[in-house]
């Protein structure tokens, strides 16, 4: 996603209601946005690692699109190759052909390759896990993970969802977009987390902050109560985006001293080695 752009958001935002989306066809300001297609990716988006088989129904609800709708979308992405149904179950799961988009996309981001060997060493070194994520909407998507060899790894592989503002990794990436995009994107998330919000904007505060002093953020139990991690941003050179790494085990694993003092410290020194790397320096 590039710094300051939130066309995706933008777009995806004028028919995210379940009444814009029955009515987008009609409604929506842009004439080149083609809704049928924004409709039929956003249930390929509705599974996930942990979802891999859903329903129509459990389509519905989680796209908030008529169930008619959903009949038709899954019936033509599985003629074309998308999804496959069992029929046993009555479910729909992803495809080898959405597979290869997603392969594809992971196969051409320079970034993992330059990246992995630098987050393998750390994840070692520590004991804990590194990963690399990119932005999606209001959550960052893992596209590179390491684990150590020793220690008790955290359930999360490519592809797992994070939010940003209660992890590490997602806070890092707040803290250095520009103020616009940030407070644009804060909003939505104060819209989301209703009255959770003010002990979720100070969190964020802080990690601002951390961030200008240290270098780096950290989540101690914000987003699971038994997680420790810290993380940071990297801007990519040329201002194309930002990705954010972290580094992160059971709380019982890292304490807060650890934290700060010895992991926080080392990640930034590694995302300072994959920035060069990946100019050349």
């Amino acid at each position: 996603m590039p710094v300051g752009n939130c066309e995706v958001e933008a777009a995806y935002e004028r028919w995210s209601s379940a009444s814009e989306r029955v009515s987008a066809r009609s409604s929506a300001p842009d004439r080149k946005f083609v809704v049928a297609l924004a409709r039929g990716l956003e249930v390929l988006r509705a599974f996930s690692p942990s979802e891999g088989l859903l329903g129509n129904q459990e389509l519905v609800a989680r796209t908030g699109l008529p169930k008619a709708t959903i009949s038709r979308l899954t019936h033509t992405l599985t003629k074309l190759g998308y999804l496959t149904h069992n029929e046993r179950l009555e479910k729909y799961q992803l495809a080898p052909a959405a597979l290869s988009i997603g392969y594809s996309a992971l196969a051409n981001m320079r970034i993992r390759q330059i990246a992995r060997p630098y987050m393998q060493e750390l994840a070692d070194l520590t004991s804990a896990s590194v990963a690399l994520g990119s932005r999606d909407r209001l959550n960052l998507i893992y596209v590179e993970h390491c684990r150590g060899k020793d220690g008790v790894m955290l359930r999360l592989d490519l592809g797992s969802r994070v939010p940003l503002a209660t992890t590490a990794m997602g806070r890092a990436m707040l803290a250095a977009l520009p103020a616009k995009e940030r407070e644009w994107l804060m909003s939505h998330i104060q819209r989301k987390e209703g009255d959770r919000w003010p002990k979720i904007r100070t969190g964020v505060d802080r990690a601002i902050k951390d961030y200008s002093t240290k270098g780096f953020t950290t989540s101690v139990g914000d987003w699971e109560p038994d997680i420790a991690a810290v993380g940071v941003p990297l801007v990519l050179a040329d201002g194309s985006g930002v990705f954010s790494f972290n580094c992160g085990a059971p709380a019982f694993q890292l304490s807060q001293e650890r934290l700060e003092k010895e992991i926080g410290p080392r990640l930034v020194n590694v995302v300072r080695n994959i920035e060069n790397a990946l100019t050349g320096r």
